[in-house]
């Protein structure tokens, strides 16, 4: 699949593997992707990303996907799920890091490897790049721009998605947008 993305698209996901890399996540994954679409200039999803604003507010965006870190990767959606059960993810996220320290709820930092050397892709970044591949058939394109990963960040439900659309960039807004800058959405 890879040889059907675009130079650009390319690009995104190597910052993405960049990304994981500095933060020694275990796998590449959907905010990895979406904070190398957030350092891309010049491209379909950088002027996307412009045109809604999101970049402008690149700072609360990585502020909220921190926050979803201590939260253990929780939405608040999922969050809220489990305050209607009565559980408080603040209140308990709060008693772990008191006693095991800040951050702990952050997940399996130990690299995994794919062939090759790479660090491996999660699953949720896996099917992003697959969802972004139907959309590119969708628009008849031969091949995924940038653009089609942020509209497949903006449909794949889970923290990226929530802190996208809480900066403006829901799939709809980001469809219309991509649309309003023809199939490919250049820049």
């Amino acid at each position: 699949m890879f040889e059907r993305f675009t130079p650009d698209a390319r690009r995104a996901v190597a910052e993405a593997m960049r990304h994981a890399e500095l933060r020694s996540a275990a796998a590449v994954t959907e905010e990895h992707l979406l904070l190398a679409l957030l350092e891309q200039r010049g491209t379909s999803a950088a002027g996307l990303l412009g045109a809604l604003g999101v970049t402008a507010r690149r700072a609360s965006v990585e502020a909220d996907l921190g926050e979803a870190h201590r939260r253990a990767g929780l939405s608040r959606a999922d969050a809220d799920a489990l305050a209607d059960l009565g559980i408080d993810v603040a209140e308990i996220v709060g008693r772990v890091e008191a006693v095991h320290g800040e951050g702990v709820l952050r997940g399996d930092r130990t690299a995994k490897r794919g062939r090759g050397g790479h660090r491996a892709f999660s699953d949720g970044a896996k099917r992003v790049l697959e969802r972004s591949l139907r959309i590119a058939l969708a628009h008849k394109d031969k091949t995924i721009s940038d653009a089609y990963i942020l509209l497949a960040l903006t449909a794949h439900p889970g923290v990226t998605a929530e802190v996208l659309a809480d900066h403006g960039a829901t799939y709809e807004s980001v469809r219309q947008a991509l649309a309003g800058r023809g199939a490919a959405g250049a820049a």
